[in-house]
């Protein structure tokens, strides 16, 4: 994995008054490791949807996934299917590629984000006429909050 070095922060620190909507085209991101067990297909849909939105991703196929998710820190009630590590955080769940970049860019204190379960509408589910919303939870040391509410793929809150 591949931490942004200084003058990328402060280059990108720069630039996010000028970019909108489109932070993640001047802010290069750190590689995504994403670990999953080989026979889940929503978690290859999610990691199409990262890679779709810019995300350069590599994939470990493990089939010890309860291990991974001790070792990194996740709560038993915010798991999911598959686990993330990007710079210094990790990422369960199908979270959204919006609530990523805001992690990186933020900052905060945290061993970082998760979306519990498999919410239909979430993406890499992508359940046709699914409609649920769902919440990011930010984790770590200080417990847990929510970060964002999302349905589908759209921003609610946060």
């Amino acid at each position: 994995m591949k931490a942004l070095n200084r003058r990328e922060l402060v280059i990108g620190a720069a630039l996010l008054p000028f970019a909108g909507n489109t932070v993640h085209a001047a802010v290069p991101l750190p590689t995504m490791t994403v670990s999953k067990d080989p026979n889940c297909g929503c978690c290859g849909s999610w990691i199409d949807y990262l890679r779709a939105d810019g995300f350069a991703v590599e994939v470990v196929e493990r089939t010890d996934m309860d291990r991974i998710k001790s070792e990194l820190g996740v709560p038993a009630d915010l798991q999911s299917c598959h686990t993330a590590r990007i710079g210094n955080y990790v990422i369960e769940g199908h979270v959204p590629a919006d609530a990523i970049r805001r992690l990186l860019t933020e900052q905060p204190q945290a061993t970082g984000l998760a979306v519990p379960g498999m919410p239909a509408s979430a993406p890499g589910m992508d359940v046709p006429g699914a409609r649920d919303s769902y919440d990011v939870v930010l984790f770590g040391a200080a417990g847990a909050r929510r970060y964002a509410r999302y349905q589908g793929r759209r921003k609610l809150a946060g």
